[in-house]
């Protein structure tokens, strides 16, 4: 796993996050921009996962792979969800469930680091 991505996914999501969180204490809906924000942590996140599989397959690296891959698919289809849903919803609590989205995969880019890092 290659620091500078895991850093850059966890500081577009806590931007995210951040956007949200003022659009939840101005009592507005998720607009197309915050999902264009949010696509862009799931490109880094294919990146992501693009060079750990290389990684891993190249040797090296001893992870259960169980482990780290269920957390990544967790982190990946997290966001879609969450746009999906919060396009749907057209009240404030679109902007809640986008907010708590990108906390959470946030939180799983941790959880991967220790998982890669415990190998």
């Amino acid at each position: 796993m290659v620091v500078p991505l895991l850093v850059l996914a966890v500081a577009l999501c806590l931007a995210l996050a951040g956007w949200a969180l003022v659009f939840v204490v101005r009592d507005r809906a998720v607009i197309l921009k915050q999902l264009f924000g949010a696509a862009a942590v799931e490109a880094v996140l294919v990146v992501q996962g693009v060079v750990a599989a290389v990684q891993l397959t190249a040797g090296g690296r001893s992870v259960d792979g169980a482990l780290f891959w269920g957390y990544y698919a967790t982190a990946l289809v997290l966001l879609p969800v969450a746009a999906a849903w919060a396009f749907a919803e057209r009240t404030r609590w679109s902007s809640v469930v986008l907010a708590v989205a990108a906390l959470t995969v946030g939180f799983l880019e941790w959880r991967l680091w220790q998982i890669w890092g415990a190998a």
